[in-house]
């Protein structure tokens, strides 16, 4: 051991060691920042109580009247997808979207006519089915977080707190999106909007399907009484059998779904292998209009058989 190698151990242990240590502090970082929910973030800047409501409420369109743009299912589904974005800037960047898609396949070959009727085609398809996507992603997220929450309710209510003052701590202790939603919950009943209200607002803005079950007890035990903690703990055990119900029949029903998967994907992998081996393949019929007319009907129909598979596939309970 000379002591050139000595120094250049030392060197390589501490240039791991800062690496490390920066990792570590990143990683700390972008944990906490995941553990804080929208609400504590609003909070974080100085905002009242109150300001940090009406903000998340203008946010989530609660309080939003009847606009230019604000049909009315676009505008619940842009509330139970958790958009912040407003809902005529959103109309705006799909509609943007969808002509950019159209103006991309005129350049690469589509009939102009066809182009421009798939124009207004896209601008009443896509922000659909971008709010679909975006709640279905939260609802997911929602239903995993819900028996958790009622657990920490119950276990709030057996250290004798009331009601409001265990929803006020899923509030502080659960990241989005049931924090904020209970925070909101927390924050109208502190400005004076009975539970049960705030309960119903709450399933308006979320719409989760296990929602009911939890307003219901709520609700029942405000009017009639009775033991709310046994209720909910209750609650909790049958929302997580139907859960792990719901994922056990999406685990049987996964044949059908990967079948969708590859019948779509044959003819699209074939064709593109077509073009790159044997460009002459297709090379004739490009430019006739009855080409495109026969792959858009192709389309049509691939897309009819995938709904009819994935409906076979998909159990409601």
């Amino acid at each position: 051991m000379t002591p050139l190698l000595i120094v250049y151990g030392a060197a390589a242990l501490a240039g791991i060691m800062l690496a490390e240590a920066v990792y570590l502090l990143y990683a700390g970082t972008k944990d906490r920042r995941r553990a804080i929910n929208r609400r504590m973030k609003l909070q974080e800047q100085k905002l009242t109580q109150e300001q940090v409501l009406i903000q998340l409420r203008k946010e989530r369109g609660a309080d939003g009247g009847p606009g230019l743009f604000s049909l009315h299912g676009l505008r619940v589904l842009r509330m139970q997808s958790g958009l912040t974005m407003a809902l005529p800037k959103f109309l705006l960047f799909t509609t943007g979207a969808a002509f950019a898609a159209a103006l991309a396949g005129i350049t690469f070959g589509v009939p102009p006519l066809i182009g421009l009727a798939a124009a207004p085609a896209l601008c009443l398809f896509l922000p659909v089915f971008v709010l679909k996507h975006l709640r279905k992603r939260r609802h997911k997220r929602f239903g995993i977080q819900l028996p958790e929450a009622l657990e920490l309710i119950t276990r709030s209510l057996k250290a004798g707190h009331p009601v409001p003052v265990a929803i006020s701590m899923v509030a502080r202790e659960m990241p989005d999106p049931i924090g904020t939603e209970f925070g909101v919950i927390a924050d109208e009943v502190t400005y004076g909007s009975d539970l049960v209200s705030a309960l119903h607002a709450m399933f308006e803005r979320v719409g989760h399907e296990d929602l009911p079950l939890f307003v219901t007890a709520v609700s029942i035990q405000a009017t009639t009484g009775g033991n709310l903690r046994e209720i909910l703990d209750g609650l909790s055990r049958v929302i997580r059998e139907r859960g792990k119900l719901r994922r056990k029949v999406r685990a049987i029903s996964t044949e059908g779904r990967i079948s969708a998967y590859i019948l779509s994907a044959v003819p699209v992998l074939l064709m593109s292998g077509l073009t790159v081996l044997m460009p002459q393949f297709y090379g004739g019929v490009w430019d006739k209009p009855l080409t495109w007319y026969l792959l858009g009907g192709a389309g049509c129909w691939l897309l009819v058989g995938n709904a009819v598979m994935f409906k076979m596939a998909n159990f409601r309970f």
